[in-house]
């Protein structure tokens, strides 16, 4: 686990010099946005006067601060709009001319009602980026439903494969899966139109749709059969789906272990002293194996049954077949690996006081990432942002004082 201090000086990561106005809130937008801060994008936060919701999810320290927001709204800037009064537009609308993009996660309509349609945004700044990440493409018929990482999941099949898989109930993942996945796509897309609009010199409207982001990686697994026409089986992917595709119990607790290739199960067989299976006509090839995998499954699960998880962990080591220990969230946080690449970061937040946080993800030679700011108060920027769009010490002294914005260095904390 690695100590990391705030580095005195920003360091620039590859995306230094973009800038992001970020009206999205709960995880799907937020998460793309960290991802991007965390690679040096200035983004900037523009929060209601309630704030985000995800404020409110606890453990916290403090109001305001909870865990999921922490993670998610590091290195960026808070600043607080009331959108629905003419001057809170008229502040966002300036910052937005000094943007590369703007990102949102409310309908269309509910943008254009604000005021702050494309064709709005575009009049200031006609390179904008204008970034729509919301549940259902504007195309179709779903288009204006609410969407939520629970509905996506369920409405994407996820839920089914799990009961499918499993022979129980359909479930969710235990993970915020819907949001995280689609997130990533918005943040790969609102980077793809901001280099096209440097090359091209114009912006242009994107929308990522939850339910479609979903279904796209959903259906890149289980497509199946239905991948031709007329189809040539049923959906899905066997292996996946195995019942004894899962951790195998062991005679004193649970591995993960994939025997995947020829090589790898010559070996195994070699292992527990069969080496005669290698030429059975259920697990002698790969696509033999895939036609029987639910009984390949099953015959592993009753061999690993009979030993101790140490005794497999090392003997398969030993043959050269992949297997891990089963950890858990806390075990995850004890891990040698993470804690010697420095993925897990201690550091000192101003409000907040000594937190745990995951480090920014992959190595930039060139441009090193880094954690430049600790998720910020509610509003803590919004002097700061706003001088920066023009605006004069009265002119936010008399927002604040009619409640447009909010100065979250005068919170207490």
């Amino acid at each position: 686990m690695i100590d990391q201090p705030l580095p005195d000086t920003p360091i620039a990561g590859p995306l230094a010099g973009v800038r992001i106005l970020d009206l999205s809130s709960v995880v799907m937008g937020p998460y793309a946005t960290q991802v991007l801060a965390d690679l040096g994008a200035d983004v900037i936060k523009v929060e209601s006067p309630a704030g985000d919701n995800m404020r409110a999810v606890g453990p916290m320290r403090n109001p305001g601060m909870g865990h999921l927001y922490l993670h998610l709204n590091r290195n960026k800037r808070s600043i607080v709009l009331d959108l629905k009064t003419p001057e809170g537009l008229e502040a966002c609308l300036k910052l937005a001319e000094r943007c590369d993009a703007v990102l949102y996660n409310i309908r269309p309509q509910a943008m254009a009602r604000l005021g702050l349609s494309y064709e709005a945004v575009a009049a200031r700044n006609p390179r904008i980026v204008y970034v729509g990440a919301y549940g259902f493409g504007e195309a179709g018929p779903y288009a204006g439903r609410p969407a939520y990482d629970d509905l996506i999941q369920g409405q994407t099949g996820i839920a089914a494969l799990s009961a499918q898989q499993s022979g129980d109930v359909p479930r969710y993942a235990p993970l915020t899966l819907a949001d995280r996945a689609v997130g990533l796509h918005v943040g790969i897309a609102l980077v793809s139109a901001v280099l096209s609009a440097r090359t091209l010199g114009r912006g242009q409207q994107v929308e990522i749709p939850m339910f479609e982001g979903m279904a796209h990686l959903v259906l890149g697994d289980h497509l199946g059969g239905a991948t031709f026409e007329p189809p040539m089986g049923p959906t899905g992917y066997a292996r996946l789906l195995a019942p004894h595709r899962r951790p195998y119990a062991t005679a004193d607790g649970y591995i993960c272990l994939l025997i995947y290739n020829d090589k790898h199960w010559r070996n195994f067989f070699d292992l527990i002293g069969r080496p005669e299976l290698s030429r059975d006509p259920r697990f002698c090839t790969h696509g033999a194996r895939a036609a029987h995998i639910s009984e390949v499954y099953a015959f592993v699960a009753e061999v690993i049954a009979t030993r101790p998880s140490q005794d497999w962990l090392d003997a398969l080591a030993r043959a050269d077949i992949p297997a891990s220990q089963l950890y858990t969230i806390d075990g995850l946080l004890q891990d040698e690996h993470l804690a010697a690449t420095g993925f897990i970061h201690e550091m000192d937040h101003p409000s907040e006081g000594r937190i745990r946080t995951t480090a920014p993800l992959g190595r930039y030679a060139g441009t090193p990432t880094s954690i430049r700011r600790p998720a910020p108060r509610l509003g803590q920027h919004s002097r700061e942002v706003l001088a920066e769009a023009g605006f004069g010490p009265e002119q936010i002294d008399a927002m604040l004082a009619r409640g447009i914005t909010q100065d979250g260095n005068t919170d207490g904390f």
